[in-house]
């Protein structure tokens, strides 16, 4: 998808990043830094997967269920206790539609309803997650980054960083944002392609770079790092407000 973008086949991106369950999704996570695009918003999605299969099957007929890593993370403790076979597919809806072609009460897929219809399943259990409050946070993702004044409320700026390689500079490199009292949502290690001795990072903050407080914790961060780079600054989902 960041390719489409990229070479102008699509206009955004929508990239799932982490998961209130399953934690972050590794596929598209180490991929954000180097796609050349930039965050313009975020958008949270309340998850309901359903465990779908062919018209004539039955929970009791299926022994394998084919879906993507998340989702079978997000529903493991139901197939276990339902004692099913686990198999990795490359998103939901491609294991849905494999599913269909199968034809075979034995298989079946966890994938939205909207799957369900466009494939003509059966639904056999909604809201098949093991867990209530499931919801899945996207980023927006375009060529050009937005202009958002730095007057606006509720803003959310999003950067990769590497420190240099002396003793706590991580911690000093933070802590600028503790003085000048800028709040830290989120903050991830990579792995960096150089080796392990390069220590990457991506951190969501709250405000615009430009503001007097979030410009003097960047300016105390830089002096730490040697590569820095603003992937986008954005309005906060009001899901964050629930």
């Amino acid at each position: 998808m960041f390719e489409c973008v990229r070479e102008g086949n699509a206009n955004i991106a929508l990239v799932p990043i982490e998961n209130s369950k399953a934690g972050r999704v590794a596929d598209t996570h180490h991929l954000i830094p180097n796609s050349k695009l930039k965050i313009i918003g975020e958008y949270f999605l309340e998850v309901n997967h359903c465990l779908l299969a062919p018209p004539d099957a039955s929970i009791n007929t299926i022994k394998r269920v084919h879906s993507h890593e998340q989702a079978i993370t997000q529903c493991r403790k139901n197939l276990i206790k339902n004692n099913k076979d686990m198999i990795v597919a490359a998103d939901t809806a491609g294991a849905a539609k494999m599913v269909s072609e199968l034809n075979n009460k034995e298989d079946a897929a966890i994938a939205s309803d909207l799957a369900a219809k466009i494939y003509n399943l059966k639904i056999i259990e909604s809201n098949f997650q093991d867990a209530n409050n499931n919801v899945t946070r996207f980023l927006i993702m375009s060529k050009k980054m937005s202009f958002v004044d730095v007057n606006e409320k509720d803003l959310m700026t999003t950067l990769v960083f590497q420190v240099r390689s002396i003793p706590a500079a991580l911690y000093k490199s933070l802590g600028g944002f503790a003085s000048n009292g800028v709040n830290i949502t989120k903050l991830e290690s990579y792995v960096h392609p150089q080796g392990f001795d390069v220590a990457q990072f991506y951190i969501d903050f709250e405000g615009h770079p430009e503001n007097e407080a979030v410009k003097l914790a960047i300016d105390e961060m830089k002096f730490f790092c040697k590569h820095f780079d603003i992937l986008g600054v954005y309005k906060m989902s009001d899901f964050r407000k629930k």
